[in-house]
């Protein structure tokens, strides 16, 4: 495994993260056909630690919570010393009925950071992120009752996911106006299909130092190649999961597959891992957030950080892509 710093922090990452959005409660099935239970959770987590991976990645809101449950419990069972390894929650989305379960509000963040630290079982998050952004709460007192979290020693630091890049760059200014934390990472929605966020927001990370760890790095599936125009794909997910057919399977994102899956067979891997390899030549890019159902669906991605891409590779698996609307803010 590769380590990488946290943008302009001192903490050291895996270039692969781990992301706990599959795990749910129980031990089987419980509806929802591509999550998995505590045991294989466990086996999951294992193999991520033995493979040297140290940064996983969850929500409150990731099976009302049950995922924050599940990833805490794996990393104890496993003995894990929790110095060494960096865990990542998110905040925003609805946790209940009430109004005031939901949101960037002062009052939301105080309770949701201290359930998530009881649900994961640590006093601390290494990475406290808001999980969107809330139009509805002035930006000044989400800061402000971040960095009162930070203060508080419930964060070591905090990060902000999918977003106009014009309202972040506010977000930033405002926090250094105030002498509050700023964000050292951006979760967004970027891969291969999906790469608008090279217009604004990856150059103002860039710039401002602030490390980009994406989400759907695999397009949910769709890079791995097993999609198809007609009936969706083979596998039971890519039938079921209607959220990727509103992000991808225009015809401009198969012409993208193709190309991937010719450069892959001539270099006789997988699509998966060189997609994510891809992303990690992309300048400002420290760790893709990779969700596995399977332990051989990991194996498999761990080999994306030791492939090195030539330029004329880069460029043909770049040639391809066509502007899409944006997607991934809500």
């Amino acid at each position: 495994m590769q380590y990488a710093l946290l943008g302009n922090t001192g903490l050291t990452v895996s270039r692969l993260a781990f992301g706990a959005m599959t795990f749910t409660a129980g031990n089987k099935d419980l509806g929802a056909i591509y999550k998995v239970g505590g045991n294989l959770a466990g086996e999951l987590v294992g193999r991520a630690l033995e493979a040297g991976i140290n940064f996983f990645d969850t929500a409150d809101m990731y099976s009302e919570g049950a995922s924050e449950t599940v990833l805490g419990r794996a990393l104890r069972e496993f003995g894990m010393d929790r110095d060494r390894v960096v865990i990542a929650t998110k905040v925003f989305n609805p946790m209940g009925s009430d109004p005031n379960q939901r949101g960037l509000s002062r009052k939301h963040i105080m309770h949701a950071i201290d359930d998530s630290l009881q649900r994961l079982g640590t006093d601390y998050v290494d990475l406290y992120q808001i999980h969107r952004f809330d139009p509805e709460t002035p930006i000044e007192e989400t800061l402000e009752a971040l960095d009162d979290v930070v203060r508080a020693g419930k964060a070591l630091y905090v990060g902000a996911s999918s977003m106009p890049a014009w309202r972040f760059a506010k977000m930033l200014a405002t926090a250094e106006r105030h002498g509050w934390r700023r964000f050292v990472s951006m979760q967004n929605h970027y891969n291969l299909i999906y790469r608008e966020e090279e217009r604004e927001m990856l150059p103002l990370c860039r710039e401002e130092g602030v490390a980009v760890i994406p989400w759907s790095p695999l397009a949910r599936g769709f890079l791995a190649g097993n999609r198809r125009r007609q009936d969706r794909g083979s596998t039971r997910r890519a039938r079921a999961d209607d959220f990727a057919q509103k992000l991808y399977f225009q015809d401009m994102d198969f012409a993208v597959v193709d190309r991937l899956s010719e450069i892959a067979g001539r270099r006789g891997i997988a699509n998966a891992p060189l997609a994510l390899a891809w992303l990690l030549h992309q300048p400002g890019v420290v760790a893709p957030i990779v969700g596995t159902t399977k332990v051989e669906q990991l194996e498999e991605l761990l080999e994306a950080p030791g492939i090195r891409l030539e330029a004329a590779e880069l460029a043909a698996l770049a040639e391809p892509y066509r502007p899409h609307p944006v997607l991934g803010f809500s």
